[in-house]
């Protein structure tokens, strides 16, 4: 058996562009994409995104050189998934929510040949662009602009546009062959919320087999209509921007995530599928009647980024969604778990159901093996949901590695497997939960208390919105948990409430010694919460060892520093 050869018949490389190939013929007549007035069928957008990637190659993009784009949901972004990597290009679609400094870094760093963007973002890729031009040896990327396709203003920043490129291409151009799926296929960039960004490269096959994995995990049949409430820069879209071309489906584009685009999206073209960190779940559950429109079939939601507290799946199913939690990372190629339905769940109570669904689950079908790791002897921990260690994975969806980073590349790929820097236990059904990332871990008098753990209780409290917890300084056990906490308008809560209501549900030594009411959370592009600008924050609080010292000593240091927590929420917003 050993010496039967491969041949073209039985052997080609793995990679998500024969979803499109396939999709432009199974599914020709489907509609592919909607954004306001626009339309597409599948056998459209494949000739579009041949058109585009002939326009790249006359460009003298060639293979493996890196294609930036900074855009919202728009079309153009779903269609460069499929048109750079048919030119044999590298895409790296950055996050809309950086600043100037951050994206000239990434251009320099990615050495971007081409920089699309589109018309919202055109000032700050020009101050971008002026920052990139003072760097020593650096070329500044050829620059093409992505118009509103449905409303389009005309406005330009060089001398070619997106549509140009468009209508200029070969609709009969013959993709670049992928000779080797090890090739790489997208550079996507950490949020940097425990770290700098790193560039992480992922490939052709561990793209094709995390999108097939997550598509059998989530269940998802042919012809979702699925809307874009995550961004299509947050690896890929959790690889649905191939996703769906992969089932037949619909894209239903939208360039902001406000609760009146996506109400009224999901009910006028019956939206089945979407993803989101939960803090969109709080966007929802918070619209004006005006924003509101009932759901009259159930959507499913696929939600990551941050753990999901339990009063929050509670309030976001009785509004018609029905949630499923993921975990993952930009370094797993998105989500690695999902939590798998059970049928004996459905005779729980609902608090009970609640609970399941906030863990994160089972690894997904392309990862051969996960694990929890002792901190100390790096043995596997227990499965009794209580033993906690580090969250290490192993499989073809892994990424292929940090772009010219080899020093973070051996702290991360050690013994066979990728350590995450995630702090879980594994239950005695196999199933994992996170319980921190291991910088969020307050080690309190010699006890390890999960940020997560004290969040997830004090969100329990009818009168809270939000809530983060991150260590502070403490004169006798080191450090002590401080939560900051946005309550719902017109709130009379105090902190006292708060703590009081933490002492009736955590041991004492988990009770936050100060809280910190906010109006908003300092978040990355994706979402999670910037708790490195929490800790600087909380920092500069004082506990007394007497506890009826505290909120004196606090309020003072409140008074020396008023505008401290408002200067670090504006540099996280930039």
């Amino acid at each position: 058996m050993d010496n039967l050869p491969k041949y073209g018949a039985n052997y080609v490389p793995l990679t998500p562009l024969t979803f499109l190939t396939r999709a432009s013929k199974c599914y020709a007549n489907r509609t592919s994409i909607i954004y306001g007035n626009v339309r597409f069928t599948w056998r459209q957008t494949y000739e579009r995104c041949c058109r585009l990637a002939s326009s790249l190659r006359s460009l003298n993009i060639v293979k493996n050189d890196v294609v930036s784009v900074l855009a919202p949901n728009v079309p153009a972004i779903y269609e460069m998934h499929f048109a750079v990597p048919m030119a044999g290009a590298v895409l790296n679609t950055i996050n809309t929510r950086l600043d100037a400094k951050n994206i000239a870094i990434i251009l320099k760093h990615s050495e971007a040949k081409v920089f699309f963007v589109d018309y919202e973002y055109l000032k700050i890729a020009k101050n971008a662009l002026e920052l990139l031009a003072t760097f020593e040896m650096t070329r500044i990327p050829l620059v093409v602009v992505i118009d509103d396709i449905d409303s389009p203003i005309g406005i330009r920043l060089g001398e070619l546009g997106y549509e140009q490129l468009v209508h200029q291409g070969n609709p009969s151009y013959v993709p670049e062959e992928i000779t080797d799926e090890w090739d790489p296929i997208t550079l996507n960039y950490t949020s940097g919320t425990t770290s700098e960004p790193k560039g992480v490269v992922y490939s052709h096959r561990g793209a094709f087999l995390s999108t097939l994995s997550l598509l059998l995990g989530w269940e998802m049949g042919t012809e979702p209509v699925y809307l874009w409430s995550l961004p299509m820069f947050h690896c890929n879209g959790w690889t649905f921007t191939w996703g769906i071309a992969a089932r037949g489906g619909t894209n239903i584009c939208i360039r902001n995530t406000t609760a009146h685009e996506m109400y009224t999206n999901i009910v006028s073209h019956n939206v089945t599928h979407m993803c989101c960190a939960p803090i969109i779940f709080n966007i929802l559950l918070e619209a004006k009647p005006h924003e509101y429109k009932p759901i009259t079939t159930r959507v499913q939601i696929l939600t990551g980024g941050a753990p999901p507290p339990v009063s929050l799946l509670e309030k976001i199913e009785r509004l018609g969604f029905h949630v499923v939690h993921a975990y993952g990372l930009t370094e797993a190629t998105g989500p690695a778990f999902l939590c798998e339905w059970q049928d004996k769940w459905n005779e729980l109570p609902s608090e009970n159901q609640a609970k399941l669904k906030a863990r994160q689950g089972v690894g997904i079908l392309t990862l051969a093996d996960v694990d929890v790791k002792n901190f100390d002897n790096m043995e596997s921990v227990p499965h009794d949901g209580k033993s906690i260690g580090e969250v290490c994975l192993r499989g073809s969806s892994i990424m292929k590695g940090y772009f010219k980073n080899d020093k973070a590349n051996s702290d991360v790929f050690k013994n066979g497997w990728f350590f995450t820097g995630d702090v879980g236990v594994i239950h005695q059904d196999g199933y994992l939960e996170i319980k921190d990332r291991s910088k969020d871990v307050i080690i309190s008098g010699g006890e390890n208390i999960s940020s997560i753990e004290v969040e997830n209780v004090i969100m329990k409290h009818k009168k809270v919105v939000e809530a983060s917890v991150v260590a502070m300084p403490h004169p006798k056990w080191g450090e002590s948990p401080c939560a900051f906490v946005i309550l719902t308008k017109n709130s009379q809560i105090k902190e006292v409430d708060i703590i009081a209501h933490c002492r009736s549900n955590l041991p004492g030594f988990m009770v936050p010694k100060k809280v910190k009411f906010v109006e908003e959370l300092p978040k990355t592009g994706t979402g999670k919460v910037q708790k490195n600008h929490l800790r600087t924050i909380a920092k500069t609080f004082v506990v007394s060892q007497k506890s009826n010292q505290t909120s004196k000593n606090t309020s003072q240091v409140n008074r020396e520093k008023p505008r401290y927590y408002e200067q670090i929420l504006a540099l996280s917003r930039l």
